[in-house]
């Protein structure tokens, strides 16, 4: 019998590309394509212009890393993300972001993929993410499902035409769900 070493966070800053540490083992996560990244991209710079704009937080591009503790995850890699934390210079963000956004790849549909982000969005509000969004790219109906940590499992709906949210973990911070798609 073999027993398999428990992935560190050291281990994890030697990984190459894209990965978050579930269950004390490095889950890779593959790159995504050009629709969920400039949707990605366009959440980003909304959130980069509230930054400017307040100057409360940080705007989080894809494949930073976010440090928790926590019994099965040590760390999460949002497609985007709001922080309120220490500066942690040229580490990992010390903590859970305040916002989290997850963008649907190809491989994120389907009963197994559901399991897996809802457990994904256990994870972030027991580490402390207020707001979690689901952006589903493909859906001809619900676009951006919003998980808040009060209600876990009633998301608000924002579909095409609707202004989305992420209160109360950006404050005041609005985006039209069609200029997701710009």
């Amino acid at each position: 019998m073999t027993l398999k070493t428990r992935a560190t966070i050291d281990d994890l800053y030697r990984e190459s590309g894209k990965a978050e540490i579930v269950n004390g083992e490095i889950v890779r996560m593959s790159p995504t394509g050009r629709r969920p990244n400039r949707v990605a991209l366009e959440i980003t710079i909304s959130l980069r212009e509230y930054e400017k704009r307040t100057k409360i937080g940080v705007a989080v591009a894809d494949n930073a890393a976010f440090q928790v503790d926590l019994p099965n995850r040590e760390s999460f890699s949002p497609d985007a993300a709001f922080y309120v934390g220490p500066d942690s210079k040229m580490k990992f963000f010390e903590g859970p972001p305040m916002f989290a956004v997850e963008v649907r790849s190809e491989g994120d549909y389907g009963p197994a993929a559901e399991s897996e982000m809802a457990e994904k969005r256990r994870d972030y509000f027991a580490a402390g993410t207020l707001v979690v969004w689901d952006v589903d790219i493909l859906s001809a109906d619900v676009i951006v499902r919003v998980y808040r940590s009060t209600e876990p499992k009633r998301p608000t709906l924002y579909r095409r035409g609707d202004i989305a949210e992420a209160e109360p973990a950006v404050p005041g911070w609005k985006m039209s769900v069609d200029d997701m798609f710009g």
